[in-house]
C-alpha cells in the first residue's frame, strides 16, 4: 500500500511540474519538425524566422531608414530631424524615442570602447553635446539611461539607483525643454518603478501625463507595470487601473485593450486549470481587445502591440481562426510583448505562429480560406 501511495505521489508531482516546464510564464513548448502539428507557415506567405524583425512591433520605414543612416555614419542629425517632425504627444514619437535609445544602448553593449576605439552610441553623446537644447535628443538620452539601468544593473543595487537617479535628472531637463511634451514624464514612469516612488509621487507624475496626453496607450502600459503585483501594487490595483482606462477610452482608442495586458502581467506561474484561457476573465479581456483593434485607426502605432498580445491569448485559447486573422496583419515584426520577454523573440513568435497554422489547418483551414 505504501508503494502505491508513493507511485500516486510521483504521478501527481509530474502533473504539477510538467506545466511549469512547458508553460513557464505561459510559454508553449516547441513543435518538432516533422511532427503532424508542424504545419508550414511559409504556405501563408509568412516571413521566415531568421528574417523576423525584432526591433519594432510593426513597420516604420522612416525610422528604419534613419536608424540605418545614423548607425552607419554615426551622425545624429537625421534622428534629430525625424523626431522634430513627429507629433509630440503621439504614440509614434514615443516609439521612436525608445528605438533610438535602444539602438544606442545596444551599440554600447556590443562595443563598450577602449584605448583604440570609441564606444558604441557615440552619436547620442555628440547629439547632447552639440545640441543641448534639442528636446528630442534630451528625451532619447533620458530613455537611454533608463534602458542602461535595466540592462546593466540589478534593481535595488547602488549601481542601479545611481543610473536611475541620473535618468530622473535627465527627465527633468527634457521636460524643461518641452513643457507640453508628455515623453519626458512617460520615460520617468520607468524611473518611478525602478526607484519605488511612493503612490503619492507616482500619482503626481501620472497627472502630468494625463494633462498632456490622456489617451496615450504607451503611457498607460508603462504605468501598468508600477501597479502590478510584482512591483508596487497588486493584482486588484492593476486590474482596477486597466479597467478604468478601458472604461474612459474614447471611440477608436486602443485603451479598451488594457485589461488584456493586465491579465498577461498576472498570469499564474503554475496553471492547473485546463480551461484558464477560456475563462470568463480572459475571454472578456480578449473581446475588449478585439473590439479595440476593430475600431482603431489602421495607422495607429499601438495597433501592432495589441495584435501581438492577442496572438498569444488566442493561440493559448485555441481560437485558431482569430489568431490567424491577427498574424496576417503583424507578421514580419516581433518587437513587442510577449515575445520580447524571451531570450529569442523571433523563435518564441515562430512557435506560436506554427501552432496557429497547425490548429487552423486541423480545423479545415487552408491558405485559400484565410482572408488577408
Amino acid at each position: 500500500m505504501e508503494i502505491l501511495w508513493v507511485l500516486m505521489a510521483l504521478v501527481m508531482l509530474g502533473f504539477v511540474l510538467l506545466p511549469v516546464m512547458r508553460r513557464r510564464r505561459g510559454m508553449i513548448e516547441q513543435v518538432a519538425p516533422g511532427h503532424p502539428d508542424a504545419a508550414d507557415p511559409a504556405n501563408y506567405g509568412f516571413v521566415r524566422q531568421e528574417e523576423l524583425d525584432v526591433r519594432m512591433p510593426g513597420p516604420d520605414q522612416d525610422l528604419l531608414d534613419v536608424l540605418d543612416l545614423v548607425q552607419r555614419t554615426q551622425d545624429y542629425r537625421a534622428a534629430s530631424q525625424l523626431l522634430a517632425g513627429t507629433e509630440a504627444a503621439g504614440e509614434l514619437r514615443w516609439q521612436r524615442v525608445q528605438a533610438f535609445a535602444g539602438a544606442a544602448s545596444l551599440e554600447l553593449a556590443q562595443r563598450p570602447g577602449g584605448v583604440s576605439d570609441s564606444p558604441g552610441g557615440q552619436w547620442l553623446r555628440v547629439w547632447r553635446a552639440e545640441q543641448p537644447k534639442d528636446a528630442g535628443g534630451a528625451a532619447v538620452h533620458a530613455e537611454f539611461l533608463v534602458q542602461q539601468a535595466w540592462r546593466t544593473a540589478t534593481p535595488g543595487t547602488d549601481s542601479f539607483r545611481i543610473i536611475m537617479e541620473e535618468a530622473r535628472a535627465a527627465c527633468g531637463e527634457a521636460a524643461l525643454l518641452a513643457p507640453g511634451d508628455p515623453i519626458p514624464y512617460i520615460v520617468e514612469l520607468s524611473v518611478a518603478r525602478g526607484l519605488a516612488y511612493s503612490r503619492e509621487e507616482f500619482e503626481q507624475l501620472w497627472l502630468k501625463i494625463l494633462d498632456r496626453a490622456p489617451s496615450h496607450m504607451g503611457a498607460h502600459l508603462a504605468a501598468l507595470h508600477y501597479w502590478c503585483e510584482k512591483w508596487h501594487g497588486s493584482r486588484e490595483l492593476a486590474t482596477s487601473f486597466a479597467e478604468a482606462a478601458a472604461a474612459r477610452a474614447p471611440q477608436g482608442s486602443l485603451l479598451a485593450a488594457m485589461p488584456l495586458f493586465s491579465v498577461f502581467e498576472h498570469l499564474p506561474e503554475l496553471n492547473l486549470v485546463s480551461g484558464f484561457y477560456q475563462s470568463e476573465v480572459v475571454t472578456k479581456a480578449i473581446h475588449g481587445a478585439l473590439h479595440a483593434v476593430h475600431s482603431a485607426r489602421a495607422d495607429d502605432p499601438m495597433l501592432a502591440h495589441v495584435r501581438h498580445m492577442l496572438v498569444f491569448f488566442l493561440v493559448r485559447g485555441e481560437r485558431w481562426q482569430e489568431a490567424m486573422n491577427q498574424l496576417v496583419r503583424i507578421d514580419g515584426h516581433v518587437g513587442a510583448l510577449p515575445w520580447t520577454l524571451s531570450g529569442d523573440p523571433a523563435a518564441e513568435f515562430a512557435v506560436y505562429r506554427a501552432l496557429a497554422v497547425a490548429g487552423y489547418e486541423a480545423n479545415g483551414g487552408s491558405p485559400a480560406t484565410l482572408p488577408h
